[in-house]
């Protein structure tokens, strides 16, 4: 090794990996905004259901906003199971937050 950081599509099986640990399920836990009550708190999006093909990304709402180089260097433990949906849901929010946390640019005042 190069000591480059592979990407998170690498053949190393990182993929395989958190899909076995996820069963095959998103792991969404209603931070995209819904509660997924009917499924004890979990999305039922099962991978490979019709077009649903589930993503390895990091868990931490926060971390899916990180350049892709960043997200790359997360270690497995730091990644869950996304269905599409969720995954761009939660993004969004994410994005949402870290908007209405940014200090404002311009002045409060007039003069």
């Amino acid at each position: 090794m190069t000591g480059r950081t592979p990407p998170l599509g690498d053949n190393q099986g990182l993929w395989l990996v958190v899909l076995a640990a996820a069963a095959g399920r998103c792991q969404c836990r209603g931070t995209c905004g819904k509660k997924h009550d009917k499924d004890g708190g979990r999305c039922k999006t099962v991978h490979g259901t019709g077009p649903v093909r589930l993503r390895a990304a990091p868990a931490e709402p926060a971390d899916l906003l990180l350049p892709s180089h960043k997200a790359a260097a997360l270690p497995k433990t730091a990644l869950i199971a996304w269905c599409p949906e969720c995954h761009d849901a939660t993004r969004r929010a994410a994005a949402k937050a870290r908007e209405a946390d940014a200090p404002a640019t311009e002045p409060d005042a007039l003069f």
